[in-house]
């Protein structure tokens, strides 16, 4: 059965050239003039998919994907725009539109991505029967706090169309985690999940990390290899750590995102890849563009749909439930036979505010499984930074003028520098033992000050 396109645009010339393009590729196509034309079609002709130039007369592109979801939530809509008008298609993949396509348009890339938006229409189907076999799936996301529930409900949401997500949050919030619920629900679950720490990958490994080489392409490359966008390929590629990619690989990231394909280094074909990206930060990405650090047009493209996790210190209520899953969850690693934690152990880890975060916790509860005798953690099993730890004390420090993000702030420094002098300054050793990339660490000395010659 051929696949039905509406193609709703107010120039005729544009609007028979894409019916005719598309008409040439088996598709059936119906050309309307402007938005009202386009959401009438949505009930009498039930398209696949629907396209919407953002300027036309009656209602705009914005005007009619509103009252197009609204009529319709899981209607797939491709959003043409002019060149230079990315906002505006980052508010409409926002409110629901599943992709968008930039005039002038390249016709093999207008009908790849026509493409792939029909094949999310038709599997949406499929998907929601499975779904109703097997039952929802599920997330490794341990939580019942509200703000943690609002991110899940958008992940969820975002999960089901094709638009690029940018995960903000602290190191150590589960970020990871996040992005792997994404793409669980949805329509890549079945495709790959790449995940690349673009802070941890040297700068001259950097291009080819991301886009493969050919053999010979340089010195070491003795066989050709894939790069991640190429072992992601129908599914999703996660960039951990976005803030830290260098300028020049910021360039070709962008060129990637926007052109679907990639060319490995010392190659001369250009390869399609159909990659689903999923970045992370836990900097402030429109800092580093004031700083020259981050490129907008970067960030545009990144930043289409964001979720915000929150601090662990902002979500207390749940430690008690992440202490229970993670006890069970290493009693098998660490061939232990763990059973329970009592409620003033679990008062002290309530109290203590987690630096860093959900991996902090973690790690603090491996160390109290390894001492517990008995199979029951209690107080004395606790790292001494919690034992010790009194929030009274913090909360003083807090009302004469200190906020809890920079008491975090001065105990990180405070570590950096007693890393620093453990490893005699040498920054390669201590990067590796604080395990963060060089570039972080260098990044963290000049923000706290932390020179050697002022140490």
């Amino acid at each position: 059965m051929k696949a039905k396109i509406v193609v709703a645009d107010d120039e005729p010339r544009i609007r028979k050239m894409i019916a005719r393009l598309l008409a040439d590729e088996g598709y059936d196509v119906m050309p309307v003039e402007n938005g009202r034309e386009a959401v009438e079609a949505l009930l009498s002709f039930q398209p696949d998919v629907i396209l919407l130039d953002q300027q036309m007369p009656v209602l705009t592109g914005v005007e009619a994907l509103e009252e197009i979801r609204h009529i319709s939530p899981t209607q797939v809509v491709l959003f043409v725009t002019a060149f230079g008008s990315i906002s505006l298609a980052v508010d409409a993949v926002k409110k629901g539109a599943y992709d968008f396509i930039e005039k002038p348009f390249d016709n093999d890339k207008l009908l790849l991505t026509v493409k792939r938006a029909v094949e999310h229409s038709r599997m949406k189907g499929e998907i929601s029967t499975l779904k109703k076999t097997l039952g929802e799936k599920r997330s490794n996301v341990i939580g019942e706090n509200t703000g943690l529930k609002q991110v899940m409900a958008q992940v969820l949401r975002v999960a089901e169309t094709n638009a690029t997500v940018l995960i903000h949050g602290e190191s150590g919030t589960g970020k990871e985690l996040i992005a792997r619920a994404v793409h669980h629900n949805s329509l890549r679950a079945n495709g790959p999940f790449v995940a690349i720490n673009c802070g941890a990958i040297p700068l001259t490994l950097m291009e080819s990390e991301l886009f493969g080489h050919e053999r010979g392409a340089f010195t070491d490359a003795k066989e050709a290899k894939a790069g991640t966008f190429e072992r992601a390929n129908g599914g999703t590629l996660f960039l951990d750590e976005v803030g830290e990619l260098p300028l020049d690989a910021q360039v070709k990231l962008l060129r990637v995102l926007e052109e679907r394909k990639i060319t490995r280094i010392g190659g001369k074909k250009a390869i399609p890849v159909d990659v689903r990206i999923v970045a992370a930060t836990n900097r402030n990405l429109d800092d580093e563009v004031k700083g020259g650090h981050f490129r907008l047009d970067l960030l545009y493209r990144l930043n289409v749909f964001t979720l915000i996790l929150p601090p662990l210190r902002e979500r207390k209520e749940d430690i008690p439930l992440l202490a229970n899953f993670f006890i069970r969850k290493h009693n098998q690693a660490l061939s232990l036979d763990v059973q329970s934690i009592t409620p003033e152990a679990v008062k002290l880890l309530s109290s203590y505010d987690w630096p860093g975060n959900v991996r902090d916790l973690e790690n603090a509860l491996q160390s109290a499984m390894i001492l517990c005798t008995d199979g029951t953690i209690r107080p004395e099993h606790l790292p001494d930074r919690v034992k010790g730890y009194d929030s009274t004390e913090e909360a003083t420090i807090a009302g004469s003028g200190g906020s809890i993000r920079e008491i975090n702030a001065q105990m990180e420094k405070e570590l950096i520098l007693e890393a620093l002098k453990k490893h005699n300054f040498n920054r390669t050793l201590t990067a590796e033992a604080l395990a963060i990339s060089r570039k972080t660490l260098f990044n963290k000395m000049k923000r706290y000050g932390l020179s050697t010659d002022e140490i």
